[in-house]
């Protein structure tokens, strides 16, 4: 009686009593099937390996558009989740190839004042910005004499048709300097054929030095370290200036770069979310090319 009532007592003030209750199944047959397994789990037997799926090393340049923007104070994890999902259905309508700054497309895009509520643009690849929704790149054509540029959102719903006309790249990450060169390096037809590369070679890299035009030039291209332009033919003074300028102990920078990046660990997470329905939609794609390539034979009477 003594010991309800203390068991009551702490009940009352919200102390529970905890049993703890050890049972032995030494003798009972689902044990015997525990310890079987364990032991074929230490022995090595009969085990299968954790299937997982394998993301190309290079996903990261064929869709950098789904790395979230490196910094922090822009940084939201639901966010990017539902914005990669939006992208991955919109790649489900519409196919957005594998690109690169340099390489010449062909953009189609609604226009409800051209004469069939389409148009279609043609131009070399000089930037591509941007992450998640946000994602755009810029075209570059000379049309007439005139050097016309485009920007397009590569999530835009107006956007009907995205071809790659030849897909290759470029010694630098961006080709503004294109602005300041003659009209013959970014003169494409607008007829132009697109070519095929085959399949599973590398992308090829242009290695076309660019000549610009005299001076002035809407940027000091010789304080960018510019790869792909010949030698600007300019005095002295204006390389002495860009020497003092220049930062070279940034590339030693290691927590600018940092800033800069997406760690290694969280692209890996993010790919391995995303490529598997990436790649679904590219074996749909691949095998309806292949229909309305392949032609029914017919019988002859």
């Amino acid at each position: 009686m003594l010991l309800r009532n203390v068991n009551i007592h702490r009940f009352q003030c919200g102390f529970a009593p905890v049993l703890r209750v050890s049972r032995s199944y030494s003798n009972s047959p689902l044990s015997d099937v525990q310890h079987q397994s364990s032991d074929e789990s230490v022995s090595g037997k009969q085990i299968k390996p954790e299937r997982k799926s394998v993301v190309p090393s290079n996903s990261r340049f064929i869709y950098p558009e789904f790395l979230p923007d490196p910094k922090i104070e822009w940084r939201n994890s639901l966010r990017e989740k539902l914005e990669r999902m939006d992208m991955i259905q919109r790649r489900k309508h519409i196919d957005i190839p594998e690109f690169y700054v340099g390489s010449i497309m062909a953009v189609s895009s609604s226009n409800q004042h051209a004469p069939n509520k389409a148009t279609r643009f043609v131009g070399i690849c000089i930037q591509r910005l941007g992450c998640g929704l946000r994602a755009n790149f810029t075209l570059r054509n000379v049309i007439k004499h005139v050097g016309t540029e485009m920007k397009y959102q590569l999530y835009d719903p107006t956007i009907q048709k995205i071809e790659v006309l030849r897909l290759e790249k470029r010694l630098d990450d961006e080709l503004l300097y294109l602005r300041d060169a003659p009209n013959e390096y970014s003169t494409f037809d607008e007829n132009m054929e697109v070519e095929y590369l085959p399949e599973g070679a590398p992308v090829p890299v242009n290695p076309e030095m660019v000549k610009l035009k005299p001076r002035p030039w809407r940027a000091r291209w010789e304080r960018k370290e510019m790869k792909g332009l010949a030698d600007l033919g300019l005095e002295d003074r204006f390389y002495e200036r860009a020497k003092e300028l220049a930062t070279p102990w940034e590339k030693y920078d290691l927590m600018k770069q940092y800033r800069k990046t997406i760690p290694e660990e969280e692209q890996k997470e993010i790919f391995a979310e995303v490529y598997s329905e990436l790649h679904e939609v590219e074996v749909m794609r691949k095998k309806l090319k292949r229909k309305k390539v392949f032609i029914k034979p017919t019988k002859n009477v």
